[in-house]
């Protein structure tokens, strides 16, 4: 996976809420550390402005946020991280695959060069001192930003394989995933008017590109989209804003040096979009790198 740095304050968002659609079971490398628990930078005015929308925000469906809905979720972004359906599987999965960013691991392929991993180390070291990971958490500080294995070889693998078979650590991979992308990506997904399956297309966008404001992060793509399609919260109609969205997330894939596959798009989330499944309705039916997938 090739994602943007985690970053500081995205753009202004529209602050009008509406909710469409149904409710039915969301590189560039900078060294930029982020995340107002572990670096101390200012909260991000997008979730300044969610939270004073909280309530009405809490009072809409669930939608992706539905504890069977995430479970599809889960699967969906598994399929196209890890050609599985079980993403349980992938907790003590790490490899750098060499798309400049490191070691990827994990339930959404956290990066050693993406500030997410060390996050992840961090709030995990908290709890459990202990861990088989705490050792290398001066490495990854220092390769933060950057692709470099200095000071995580030889071990580090190992040590992420034996720390992946500790409850706590997959918990740890749980909440940070919550925190820095799904919570996000719904939240924002829901202020902008979107269903169920706006909110993942959101989800994966900011899994798949990270949260960042340049062109090919999931910011800098929904302010291009923005600037083509009004959003449901704007008055716009909600499939042909997803559509210009989904345009734009392929041409920051396609502007990649690595990993330019956009089946995740082309043979997953536009045929959610184009057969009208706005409630990512069961089951589902889609195909990633020419394999198939079914969700019933």
């Amino acid at each position: 996976m090739t994602r943007v740095v985690l970053f500081g304050a995205p753009i202004a968002i529209v602050v009008s809420i509406l909710f469409s659609g149904g409710d039915s079971e969301p590189p560039t490398i900078t060294p930029q550390a982020a995340g107002t628990e572990n670096s101390g930078t200012a909260e991000p005015e997008a979730a300044e402005q969610a939270d004073e929308h909280s309530e009405e925000i809490d009072a809409l469906p669930p939608g992706l946020a539905a504890p069977a809905m995430k479970e599809t979720a889960s699967r969906l972004v598994a399929s196209a991280e890890a050609s599985t359906l079980d993403w349980r599987s992938q907790y003590g999965a790490i490899e750098d695959v060499g798309d400049g960013t490191g070691y990827t691991a994990g339930i959404v392929g956290f990066c050693s060069g993406t500030n997410d991993m060390l996050q992840l180390v961090e709030a995990y070291t908290e709890k459990n001192p202990d861990n088989p990971l705490a050792t290398f958490l001066p490495a990854l500080r220092k390769v933060d930003g950057t692709d470099s294995h200095e000071g995580l070889d030889p071990g580090f693998t190992d040590a992420w394989h034996r720390a992946a078979e500790d409850p706590a650590f997959r918990e740890s991979q749980n909440a940070t995933r919550d925190r820095l992308y799904f919570e996000p990506a719904v939240r924002l997904a829901k202020m902008d008017g979107l269903g169920t399956l706006g909110q993942f297309i959101y989800y994966d966008a900011m899994v798949l590109h990270g949260p960042g404001v340049e062109a090919d992060g999931f910011y800098g793509i929904r302010d291009a989209a923005m600037a083509s399609a009004d959003t449901a919260s704007e008055g716009g109609d909600e499939a042909s804003y997803l559509g210009v969205f989904l345009d734009e997330s392929r041409s920051a894939i396609k502007a990649r040096k690595v990993q330019r596959d956009t089946t995740r798009i082309d043979t997953a989330q536009r045929v959610f979009l184009r057969e009208g499944n706005l409630g990512l309705k069961k089951p589902l039916v889609w195909q990633v790198y020419g394999e198939t997938f079914r969700i019933t």
